[in-house]
């Protein structure tokens, strides 16, 4: 407490040793109007002044003091005097009133107007508001009036040390690797005092470690904490709380102070090789296990974290290195141990492997602290399990001619029994692969015979599946595809590789090819086709055309002369015998048509009909039958139109319906042509009535009567009836026919 007292006491009294020191010199410094600011305790003695000095003074108009100082947080029983205000034409009469205005005036400060003395009526905190302006003036007591101008001046509030440091961004958190050398830099913190930090030791800051020894260090001037010891280990300690304070006053004894916590956190490095957490490993897995399946799992401890425990793992030695393989969980930082390769109880039952964990990043800092990896031993033993059988042969390609015998064997499987009882075999065919049970099996020794007649031209391959069964287990089964290749036979004669014809102009040369031809044949000879093209025997001698085989095995149709003409013979068929080189050859007979058409002059065919001669020339046969039917149309519209007229009005032979006869009459008589004018009238066969009623008028041409009788009636003109023609008149359905048929 007593040192409490004495530093409050040295700030006190501080600015006032330092005012005394620094106000003489100020007293002359600048001329006023007869008036003068004064601060207390000032040495002022007007009233002894001489009036010489007084005139003096008044010559160099006075001096101006502008600024006044008062200590903050004071808090005495009275209110503290901060100055007075004085003027010279004050000579004591109580004639002056002083008026104070500004920042505080009559809340903060209070002004005597008598004496002029002001004071801090109340506490002051200079971190809340560091000075204040105000104005002075002198006025008349009875009237008010100014007797001077307004006089401005600060009172400033001093600072004292009321405010202790603090850190506005703690607690602090801060990273520095493991393993750091002595010195490293880890971070630093900042500390803020409101105090003035212009004016003494209030604001002057020292910074120390209170908790953190003997790891870290702390710059007292700059705050920089560094790391007090070397190769600091994670893995032994990985977190430190650090106490960090600041000091005011230098930090000497009496200063305020704060503190913070820091907590620095070392950071993993790669400083630790991994480790097996056992030396040997045991396993055991069966010989049918699947390929790929997970055998077992082994572990390298790394007390490192994150990549930097991060381990390969490989198999180094062993007599099951073609056997096994090992991968890495990134996950679980294992490592996996897998079968590549089937494994046979049988043939070899345990295997010894050597397996190294490596890490993956190494820091080369800390390579010399020793190789970053480890090995383990692993024992792998293998159980004997019950295998289906194995076939000699993954697969098997069997090929067969197709014209063999029914029943004839084209190839055979073999399996046999992998475990130590070696049970017999049976043999089948999968019929979802042989839908049309074309091949058998011998169930005993897996002979394959053929079962139905093969053809290649249909089907080249044929795909098959073979299983092979325990006959002491069922359950134990296994298949195989086996592929059966047909062979080719030459039972396919060559014959046109399209439906050819040929189109021979009537102005073409001698000479000239009038078609190239092709062949083709089924069968699929090893060394490829080769085609021979022969005319009929009887042919040979063709004065038409001829042929020729060319080099790519087409054959070209040649005209032997010119001067063909298409109305004496249109169409020409040439047969051609195509052999093929076959063991035996076969051979067929194609036919060949050839038109003979017009052609232009420079040869494009333009037609190939015979009635393209009357057609005129860019008349086409559409356009020529169009013209052909409408003349018809006309003619036929011509002849009923005339021949309307000439009956519109004679009756018709037939007067009523019930005269028709729905039986035959037949006469044979022969007419005497066109000078038999005497000859039976046809009519009464029809009308008996027509005897001795109307007779129709000879002449006449046939007519058939619609429209106002349904039955209709077949008129002849008597003159032009031949001599040998015979009349058949029948009715049916209510319809006349009439039949002419000449007599032989």
């Amino acid at each position: 407490m007593p040192e409490r007292l004495a530093e409050m006491l040295l700030d006190l009294w501080t600015p006032l040793i330092i005012l005394w020191i620094t106000l003489p010199p100020c007293i002359y410094m600048a001329p006023t109007n007869q008036s003068q600011v004064l601060m207390s305790g000032s040495p002022l003695e007007i009233n002894s002044l001489g009036e010489e000095q007084r005139i003096l003074n008044r010559s160099k108009r006075g001096w101006v003091w502008n600024q006044m100082f008062v200590l903050e947080e004071f808090s005495g029983p009275e209110p503290i005097l901060v100055g007075r205000l004085h003027t010279d034409l004050d000579p004591g009469s109580k004639k002056i009133k002083y008026i104070l205005s500004g920042d505080g005036a009559g809340t903060i400060f209070q002004i005597n107007d008598v004496t002029g003395d002001i004071h801090a009526i109340k506490r002051l905190d200079r971190e809340e508001k560091a000075e204040y302006t105000l104005t002075a003036q002198a006025v008349d007591w009875e009237t008010s009036k100014p007797l001077e101008p307004p006089s401005e001046f600060i009172i400033k509030v001093q600072d004292i040390n009321d405010n202790a440091p603090e850190f506005l961004n703690g607690p602090y958190h801060a990273t520095v690797p493991e393993m750091s050398i002595l010195g490293t830099s880890v971070t630093n913190v900042t500390a803020t005092d409101a105090d003035d930090p212009v004016y003494g030791n209030s604001a002057k800051l020292v910074y120390s470690i209170l908790e953190g020894q003997p790891y870290f260090s702390i710059e007292p001037e700059t705050a920089i904490i560094k790391t007090a010891l070397p190769n600091m280990d994670r893995e032994a300690k990985e977190e430190y709380l650090v106490v960090i304070q600041a000091k005011d006053m230098g930090g000497h004894s009496g200063g305020l102070s704060g503190t913070t916590t820091l907590t620095v956190t070392l950071t993993d490095v790669n400083d630790n090789p991994p480790k097996f957490a056992q030396s040997l490993y045991h396993f055991s897995v069966p010989e049918d296990v699947v390929l790929g399946t997970a055998i077992g799992r082994v572990k390298a401890n790394d007390q490192d974290i994150g990549e930097n425990a991060q381990s390969s793992y490989d198999i180094i030695d062993g007599d099951g290195t073609a056997l096994f393989e090992i991968t890495s969980d990134a996950q679980a930082q294992d490592g996996i141990i897998r079968l590549r390769k089937p494994l046979d109880f049988e043939t070899k039952k345990s295997y010894t492997l050597k397996v190294e964990a490596a890490n993956v990043h190494i820091d080369p800092r800390f390579s010399g602290r020793g190789p970053f990896k480890d090995t383990a031993t692993v024992k792998i033993v293998v159980e004997d399990a019950d295998e289906p059988p194995v076939f000699s042969s993954p697969t098997y390609l069997l090929e067969v001619h197709e014209n063999a015998a029914l029943n004839s064997v084209i190839g055979q499987v073999t399996a046999r029994d992998p475990d130590i009882t070696s049970s017999p075999i049976r043999f089948s065919i999968d019929r979802h692969t042989d839908l049309e049970r074309q091949f058998n099996i011998n169930a005993d020794d897996g002979k394959i015979t053929l079962a139905t007649p093969l053809d290649r031209e249909l089907s080249v391959w044929h795909n098959i599946t073979i299983i092979a069964t325990e006959i002491r287990n069922h359950s134990q089964i296994s298949r195989v595809p086996v592929a059966i290749k047909v062979l080719d036979v030459n039972d396919n004669a060559p014959e046109f590789a399209s439906e050819y014809e040929a189109f021979l102009c009537e102005n073409g040369k001698p000479g000239q090819v009038i078609q190239t031809v092709s062949a083709m044949d089924k069968d699929d000879p090893k060394n490829g086709h080769y085609f021979l093209y022969s005319l009929l025997p009887e042919m040979v001698n063709n004065p038409n055309f001829t042929i020729k085989k060319n080099e790519d095995n087409s054959l070209s149709i040649l005209a032997k002369h010119n001067g063909f003409n298409r109305q004496k013979q249109e169409v020409y068929l040439l047969p051609i015998i195509i052999s093929d080189s076959g063991n035996p050859p076969l051979s067929s007979t194609s036919t060949l048509t050839i038109r003979v058409c017009g052609c232009s002059n420079d040869g494009v065919v333009q037609s190939c009909n015979v009635e393209a001669y009357v057609l005129p020339i860019g008349l086409s046969m559409g356009a020529l039958i169009a013209i052909l039917a409408c003349i018809i149309l006309l003619l036929v519209i011509v002849v009923l139109f005339v021949t309307l007229r000439r009956h519109k009005n004679e009756p018709l032979i037939i007067k009523d319906d019930e005269d028709v006869r729905e039986n035959i009459i037949r006469y044979d008589d022969e007419g005497g042509g066109e000078e038999d004018t005497e000859a039976f009238d046809i009519a009464t066969l029809q009308n008996p009535d027509g005897i001795n009623g109307f007779l129709p008028r000879w002449g006449l041409p046939i007519q058939w009567w619609e429209e106002r009788n349904p039955i209709q009636t077949c008129l002849f003109s008597r003159s032009r009836i031949p001599h040998s023609l015979r009349f058949i008149f029948f009715h049916k359905d209510t319809k006349i026919n009439c039949i002419t048929q000449w007599t032989t």
